[in-house]
């Protein structure tokens, strides 16, 4: 009897100008093909998407599963019978999901959080010489928010706190707060008072950062919580917990340490590579190490080497919230968002990535087989198992020795490039580091800082409202397609956007970071707002832990009058047009339950429980004022934005333009009467 060969099929590959949007990753995403090396856009081909966990109805929570219940194909009529082995429901399924997708992503942000206060603590006790405190007025504005006294009295006069005294309790206060017994997050109280009672009235206040995590894994456990409202509750108080705590500690405590963002000129996406140089990508979120890198690689001593050793000298470039963290604080260009990755290494150029937490692709270190490139990880919990990884653990103590001996490596590899290096010629010129601070200083200048320049041009319609866009790319989709095609459409009909993480650098590898944008891009009332102040029409607020900062830049619009009482009242939407992380989740949840209409592109791992799904995306609006939407088309992505905006223009009585006036003096006369 003849023997049946089984044949296999080749994989699939992408087609480069269906996978991305931009032409460098076009050309990547080709010369990783003709290389015979598989990326993340030939995996998507090859590998599709569970069509039951997609909607969030497949529960592996213990040994008796997975249970999936998958949504019949006609819908629901009448009662929904679907039950797992334990008789767990749909919506109770699908809302354990989403409470642990929202853990997971508060733990990393939050845990992110505490190395840095970790470090912070480690400079206040001068227990190591590599960080000092860089920016003390905010030490100061921070120890106000966490209690932690300024001045002192002595002999009937008021003096001035010793601030190495001031910054050592900050930094035992800051640590307190993921988990402390008693209390609650101090950070809540930055909240506008409105939305904070609202918070309190619905009993959602977190009492430290890690316990309401942990009570999330607990609830979710085979046979605790098993009411839909119930979890989301949980779930509400751990992304505060998230959103207004970890986060918001991270993003400060970096302030204090590395210095607090302010505008500043570099440039985007893989061109900023430099086949002359030693290139050294740095990768992940935290910045405690590339705060070092950085000044290890412009140091004279590293520059001469390099030189020694060929190279004209040493070009840095990072890959997503890094890059942000790297760019925002000393204009290190940006060489590309999370599905670039794999990309910086296919160049040939790549002499070492660096990796930390968060986002990094296990095949990196597959890819770097392919060429000479040094592929070093360097946290204790972020780890590969692959053989051609080096591990080098940072230790804050010794951050100084250890980065060196990084870059010192880079550079002793760039002698052994191969022969297929192809670096696409293509950059961007982008204006990075906004914040709280640097934005109310644009609008008001030094003696006039305030929000009420923003608010001003948004009653008078100049300005439609605010769009905070963010969050990660999606394999599932085209490149950047979504996040740009979103982001246009808001600018065109004059929707100031603020952006973070990955959507920032897709923003700016696609020359929407510049002043000059605003002409080309902008509807009337915003390209002249833009031009008069001289900002772009996205405006860079940082990485993804900075959400933080959009949800400030909130309260501050609150704060400066006219825009109501509480973060719903403000026209205002968020969006995450292409996002794939359990992060995305949290932070979508806190901005929701801080009172902001958010729509997701792509899907929600809801939709298989349409009660459950109908709860999020309609009630929760009624009881925090924000809700879930989801749209995967980028332009009624944005309308939908823009329509919530218009909504609550109208709520505001600021619907119609008002015309401008020329002011004489008798009508200035009778307005500060």
């Amino acid at each position: 009897m003849a023997e049946t060969k089984k044949v296999v099929k080749a994989p699939k590959l992408a087609d480069p100008t269906q996978a991305a949007y931009g032409k460098s990753a076009q050309e990547m995403i080709a010369q990783a093909q003709k290389l015979g090396i598989d990326t993340i856009f030939d995996r998507a081909m090859n590998m599709k998407p569970c069509a039951i966990g997609i909607q969030g109805i497949c529960c592996k929570n213990c040994s008796m599963g997975p249970c999936r219940l998958p949504l019949p194909k006609g819908g629901i009529e009448g009662e929904d019978t679907r039950k797992g082995l334990c008789g767990a429901t749909a919506n109770t399924i699908a809302a354990r999901n989403f409470a642990r997708m929202v853990a997971a992503g508060a733990a990393a942000h939050s845990d992110h959080g505490r190395s840095v206060a970790e470090v912070f603590l480690s400079a206040a006790r001068k227990e190591t010489a590599d960080y000092q405190i860089k920016d003390i007025p905010k030490l100061i504005a921070v120890a106000g928010h966490l209690g932690v006294a300024t001045t002192i009295e002595k002999d009937g006069e008021t003096l001035d706190r010793d601030t190495d005294e001031i910054a050592l309790e900050v930094a035992e206060v800051a640590m307190n707060e993921w988990g402390k017994a008693e209390g609650e997050v101090l950070y809540l109280k930055r909240a506008p008072k409105a939305l904070y009672e609202k918070w309190k009235k619905n009993g959602v206040l977190p009492r430290n950062i890690d316990r309401e995590i942990v009570e999330i894994m607990h609830r979710t456990h085979m046979g605790v919580d098993q009411d839909y409202k119930n979890l989301i509750k949980q779930s509400t108080r751990c992304a505060i917990a998230d959103g207004w705590g970890g986060s918001m500690l991270a993003t400060d405590l970096q302030d204090i340490l590395f210095g607090t963002p302010y505008p500043l000129q570099s440039e985007a996406d893989l061109g900023i590579m430099k086949e002359d140089h030693v290139n050294i990508i740095v990768h992940g979120h935290e910045p405690v190490l590339s705060e070092v890198i950085v000044a290890v690689a412009q140091s004279q001593e590293m520059l001469d080497y390099a030189k020694k050793k060929g190279a004209k000298g040493i070009q840095l470039g990072g890959i997503c919230c890094t890059a942000n963290e790297m760019l925002q604080r000393h204009g290190i260009p940006t060489a590309g968002n999370f599905l670039q990755q794999e990309l910086a290494i296919i160049t040939g150029a790549c002499d070492a990535m660096v990796v930390d937490i968060q986002c990094v692709m296990q095949n990196l270190a597959n890819v770097a087989k392919c060429f000479h490139t040094h592929l070093i990880t360097t946290h204790p919990i972020a780890k590969m198992e692959q053989e051609n990884v080096i591990h080098i653990e940072f230790d804050e103590h010794y951050a100084m020795d250890d980065a060196k001996r990084i870059v010192k490596m880079a550079i002793d590899n760039f002698e052994n490039r191969g022969s297929e290096v192809m670096i696409p010629q293509y950059k961007t010129t982008q204006i990075a580091g906004f914040g709280v601070e640097s934005i109310q200083y644009h609008l008001g200048g030094t003696f006039r800082g305030t929000y009420y320049t923003l608010n001003d041009n948004i009653i008078n319609g100049r300005i439609r409202g605010v769009a905070g866009v963010v969050g990660c790319n999606n394999a599932r989709s085209r490149l950047d397609e979504t996040h740009i095609k979103v982001i246009k459409e808001l600018i065109k009909n004059d929707v100031l956007v603020l952006t973070t993480g990955c959507d920032a650098i897709t923003s700016a590898i696609h020359g929407l970071l510049t002043p000059e944008a605003a002409q080309v891009y902008c509807g009337p009332g915003l390209a002249e707002v833009c031009e008069t102040v001289g900002i772009p029409p996205v405006l860079h607020l940082g990485s993804c832990v900075d959400n933080s900062r959009i949800l400030l830049a909130a309260t501050e619009m609150i704060a400066a009058g006219g825009m109501g009482t509480d973060l719903c009242d403000i026209p205002a939407a968020g969006s995450a047009p292409e996002w794939m992380s359990e992060k995305a989740i949290s932070i979508g949840h806190y901005f929701v339950t801080s009172g902001v209409y958010t729509v997701f592109g792509g899907y929600l791992p809801t939709s298989g429980a349409p009660v459950f799904h109908d709860y999020i995306s309609k009630e929760l609006e009624g009881i925090y004022g924000g809700k879930w939407d989801v749209e995967p088309d980028p332009i009624k992505h944005a309308w939908l934005m823009i329509d919530h905006i218009d909504k609550k223009r109208k709520e505001l009585g600021i619907d119609k333009a008002r015309d401008r006036v020329l002011m004489d003096m008798a009508s200035r006369q009778a307005l500060e009467g």
